[in-house]
């Protein structure tokens, strides 16, 4: 059996891409809102059903851009379980991070520990909507509205998620996304930001070009987080197929939980109970989680145990208070019991049964 990865991006023939590239190298224009660019940016809101989005180079510098756009300085408060981008935007800013448990059905901030957490110095709340699965949007923002607070929603994992209102990423001040390759869409790297109205997207415009307004007014320190026009012209290619690799996505989630729907000490998130892009598919092992992970590595099945360690186990973050071990307990459990098995839009149906087969040997529960 080849090596087989918890992510794989889908790639379309290569024959495909060269048109783009040939028009690329026709315009003359690599970056700088070209015109591949523009159409990108059209065609997501389109597609995602907001009215404003703004493309950046990757989700990090896109996190700490829009930090920088609502001037949000003092405490955050946000989630341990999490990759680690989302902590260290806060860090690049100056912020400090302010940690808070998570919800152990929705893997999301737990909207009933916000409020403790509050502090003279907190101005805003930043979120995630963890393996693509929504948070409760409404108990935060009546939060963050009686406390005056910015909402900030790391939606990394969330594209093309949608709730009972419509998109998900209309929530919140701003809402951030990831293009990285491992990503349900992808640019090769790349991010947005969606923007409430134009004001906010000509901001984040300016900031994500070293504050350039013209090429003689510079408005703020801002940085260059530019998505350049190959990676545009890519996004453009793979959203044509996103609604296929979705379809996918879903028949291999559920392929996952018939299969393991009767293994002991193994739990599979509710995701039934919320929109999905199934962008991941965790596992809970409740016993020596370390070894089944082994096993499937010993197997050339390359799982990752998103999100171990903690952030806040790390040493930049473990010093602070909220860090402490006492004030995680649902995280800490999540972190020490989880896998992400292998979810892509290609992965085979035997190369699932294996890795079925793996787990299954010797061992029964909920996968519902």
């Amino acid at each position: 059996m080849k090596p087989i990865y918890v992510t794989q991006p889908t790639l379309p023939p290569l024959t495909e891409f060269i048109p783009y590239l040939e028009q690329i190298w026709d315009n003359k224009i690599l970056t700088n809102g070209g015109t591949f660019h523009q159409q990108l940016e059209q065609a997501l809101c389109e597609y995602l059903g907001v009215k404003h989005l703004a493309l950046f180079a990757n989700g990090t510098i896109a996190l700490i851009t829009a930090l920088q756009a609502l001037r949000i300085t003092g405490e955050v408060i946000t989630t341990p379980y999490s990759f680690v981008a989302t902590a260290h935007s806060l860090l690049w800013n100056g912020i400090k991070p302010v940690f808070v448990d998570i919800d152990p059905t929705t893997l999301n901030l737990d909207p009933d520990k916000i409020e403790a957490a509050i502090t003279p110095q907190t101005t805003a709340i930043m979120p995630v909507h963890c393996y693509g699965y929504p948070c409760n949007v409404a108990r935060i923002q009546d939060i963050a509205d009686n406390y005056n607070l910015k909402v900030i929603y790391d939606a990394a994992h969330a594209f093309g998620v949608k709730d009972n209102n419509g998109g998900l990423l209309n929530h919140g001040d701003l809402s951030v996304l990831s293009f990285h390759a491992t990503k349900v869409f992808n640019t090769f790297e790349g991010g947005a930001i969606v923007c409430p109205d134009e004001k906010t997207k000509r901001r984040i415009d300016h900031l994500k070009n070293f504050g350039f307004v013209d090429e003689v007014t510079v408005v703020a320190a801002g940085i260059n987080g530019k998505m350049s026009e190959i990676n545009a012209a890519f996004g453009l290619l793979q959203l044509k197929g996103i609604d296929d690799a979705l379809a996918k996505r879903k028949m291999i989630d559920a392929r996952y939980r018939e299969g393991l729907k009767n293994v002991a000490e193994i739990r599979c998130t509710n995701v039934g109970k919320h929109s999905a892009n199934y962008a991941y598919f965790p596992i809970f092992v409740e016993h020596n989680r370390d070894a089944l992970y082994e096993k499937l590595k010993a197997n050339n099945i390359f799982g990752r145990r998103y999100f171990y360690p903690l952030i806040s186990d790390f040493p930049m973050y473990r010093g602070l208070p909220s860090a402490a071990q006492s004030n995680l307990p649902v995280a800490r459990q999540m972190a020490n019991e989880v896998i992400c098995l292998p979810m892509y839009a290609n992965l085979e149906p035997e190369q699932q049964n294996f890795i079925i087969e793996l787990i299954t040997t010797g061992e029964k529960n909920e996968c519902k």
